[in-house]
């Protein structure tokens, strides 16, 4: 569902939106935050499949970029061809941009676009005072929609209203110049039970913190498993309204029916049964944080609802004829996407952009590779203090084991296993071993001890850089979008040397 599709949005919403926008970047003060908002919002609004807001630093001329693909923020490599044109012409003409394909614009010449999958793109200007301080950019592939007209207006009201809160040069001086305290953010949220130290979890500290110091509503996008709740209740613990109750609710727990009296309350005698009246849980978490996990499964009915919570600030218990007014920060959470339930018209459109003020991305335990054996060793420690135990660290082909895999279930999943192990270890042994791991892993761990053993044998010389040379061509191939002009000027070889080298190595494009 776009806001184009059906005029609901610049009809009825658009206001109301930009203000809520407004509203929140007053609340910020830090660049880099403000940036993914700007980028991220963008992206919500509009529907695309790929946001990008490039700032340029006004006294170096050097630029920083911030580019979202679903909702989490990605490398960009493959699209700065489009990137770099779009935004060279929009800076040369001082005019926003706006294409429904274009690989056939004739505004650009040549095949520049061929191995990219974009075809719709629309970006503004980010500028203040006649001073340019960057682009905004939108992208959609060709399974996606088309940019329309309205759009464009609309990302231009956005951009309008973004520039001030990008306009101080001091800020994007220092950004290039200073990094930001890191090691001070986490060992802040070590404290609340948040562990890791990758780029990718730092990245959602950051948006954590800026988001705990505003007061708007908070939307966890991310796969089961990966501690949302844990998040919100962060968030909450660090906000200001810390001195408030936290109440969460797991949307996906509770039965239809009962979901208007769980939420709203109801009073004595409303249905049979009803011997003493109750209060709601969102009445309970009045002055705090109310976390609604899985948020997907509310019913049709009680979106109607929640969204005169929202509007109004109050509830009405069931059997009761007065409202109750309300002041709760709500904090949404989902492991599926809400943007496609909106489009099966299984959510309401109006009630998903009022949860999704402030998105926050929370990464798979699979990208965050540098924090598995952390993670693991805290768990270690915990659940030998809790059985009694003496085991103190994992043996190194258990620990390369685990730091190896997908974890489809996330961090849940490696608590899950840790305690599985724990549980096994007899109570005076000190290490945790191969000879613990439970049988339906025992296939998984040799097949990984067959790759190591692999990759420690010595073999020929040619034949390691064979398989080297494809892994590089490869790669390259692969972030150039298979377009090989483009490959081998970035990898400094002729056309003709690259084309002769795959035919040499085996190498073609998936799907040929």
């Amino acid at each position: 569902m776009t806001p184009n599709s059906h005029g609901k949005l610049y009809s009825e919403l658009s206001s109301d939106l930009l203000v809520e926008f407004a509203r929140l970047l007053n609340q910020q003060n830090e660049f880099t935050e403000i940036i993914r908002l700007v980028a991220q919002q963008a992206a919500t609004f509009l529907d695309a499949e790929n946001s990008l807001l490039r700032m340029v630093n006004p006294h170096t001329r050097e630029t920083v970029k911030t580019m979202f693909r679903g909702g989490a923020e990605v490398a960009g490599q493959e699209y700065d061809t489009v990137l770099d044109q779009v935004s060279g012409l929009m800076l040369k003409t001082g005019v926003p941009f706006l294409t429904r394909d274009i690989a056939t614009d004739p505004r650009f010449q040549g095949d520049s676009f061929d191995h990219v999958d974009i075809r719709s793109v629309v970006g503004s200007l980010v500028k203040i005072e006649g001073v340019v301080l960057g682009t905004l950019i939108l992208l959609n592939s060709r399974t996606q929609k088309q940019f329309t007209q309205a759009d464009k207006v609309f990302l231009d009201k956005l951009a309008i209203l973004a520039s001030p809160y990008l306009r101080n040069t001091q800020k994007i001086q220092q950004f290039f110049e200073r990094p930001l305290p890191e090691s001070t953010l986490a060992t802040k949220y070590e404290a609340a039970g948040l562990l890791g130290k990758s780029p990718e979890f730092l990245a959602m500290l950051h948006s954590m913190e800026a988001a705990a110091r505003c007061d708007v509503r908070v939307m966890l996008e991310g796969k089961s498993g990966t501690g949302k709740e844990l998040v919100a209740r962060a968030i909450h613990q660090f906000s200001n309204r810390n001195d408030g109750p936290f109440v969460a609710i797991d949307c996906g727990a509770i039965p239809e029916n009962l979901f208007e009296s769980e939420l709203f309350g109801y009073e004595k005698g409303a249905f049979t049964g009803a011997q003493r009246a109750r209060t709601g849980l969102i009445e309970e978490a009045n002055g705090g944080t109310f976390f609604m996990d899985e948020i997907v499964n509310l019913p049709a009915v009680m979106q109607a609802k929640l969204m005169r919570v929202l509007q109004e600030g109050e509830v009405r218990p069931l059997g009761s004829n007065q409202t109750r007014k309300v002041d709760v920060r709500i904090i949404s959470a989902s492991s599926r996407s809400l943007r496609d339930l909106v489009a099966r018209k299984l959510f309401r459109e109006d009630l998903f952009y009022r949860l999704l003020v402030y998105p926050i991305y929370i990464p798979e335990l699979k990208e965050r590779k540098g924090d598995v054996a952390r993670l693991a060793t805290h768990f270690l420690q915990k659940i030998v203090a809790e059985q009694g135990k003496e085991a103190e660290y994992f043996h190194a082909n258990v620990l390369d084991f685990i730091k190896q895999r997908p974890w489809p279930g996330n961090i849940r999943e490696l608590e899950n296993l840790v305690e599985r192990l724990v549980t096994l270890t007899p109570v005076d042994t000190n290490s945790i071993d191969q000879s613990l791991l439970p049988p339906d892993l025992h296939s998984e761990f040799e097949t990984f001890l067959m790759a190591q053993e692999r990759l420690l044998e010595i073999r020929p010389f040619p034949e390691q850089m064979r398989e080297h040379e494809v892994e590089i061509l490869r790669r390259a191939l692969a972030a150039n979008g298979w377009h090989q002009s483009k490959t081998a000027e970035r990898l400094g070889m002729s056309e003709q040397n690259l084309r002769y080298r795959m035919k040499k190595l085996g190498i073609h494009k998936p799907g040929r």
